[in-house]
């Protein structure tokens, strides 16, 4: 069983939940590694919203300490290191599946193909199926990279 992260001040679960993972570039890494990225240079220059190298190193390092994420040695590069999501992390999901769907119920945007997806899979199953479905995809992911 995963230990509790330690937060020392008194306030609500909302409040706590913001101050530990209530940015937008800490969700935008969660949400890459559930789409299958994995290292420094993916997270930098496969995702349109363009972190910078500062940020990115700053919340991979808070999302390890709070472990939320974790890392292993490229085998083929050791100094690459290739990230995956702890199980508290992948608990992350459905959170993530909520805002989803708040921006699509509430926002006018242009759609990425990847969106379009999760639109007419949200279309045609339940919502605990589509959380299942997408929390298995990351499992099976994270089994065949990393043996787990």
């Amino acid at each position: 069983m995963e230990t509790k992260i330690n937060y020392s001040k008194k306030a609500c679960a909302c409040a706590v939940s913001l101050d530990l993972l209530g940015d937008r570039w800490t969700l935008i890494i969660i949400r890459d590694l559930f789409n299958g990225k994995c290292t420094f240079s993916e997270f930098l220059n496969d995702s349109s919203e363009g972190i910078a190298t500062n940020i990115l190193t700053d919340r991979l390092k808070k999302l390890l300490y709070l472990n939320i994420i974790e890392f292993r040695r490229k085998a083929s590069d050791r100094k690459v290191k290739e990230y995956y999501l702890t199980n508290k992390g992948i608990d992350l999901y459905p959170v993530i599946f909520e805002l989803q769907l708040w921006s699509l119920k509430h926002v006018e945007f242009e759609r990425r193909e990847r969106t379009k997806g999760f639109v007419r899979l949200n279309e045609n199953e339940t919502s605990e199926k589509v959380k299942s479905i997408y929390i298995d995809d990351y499992k099976n992911l994270r089994l065949k990279k990393f043996g787990f």
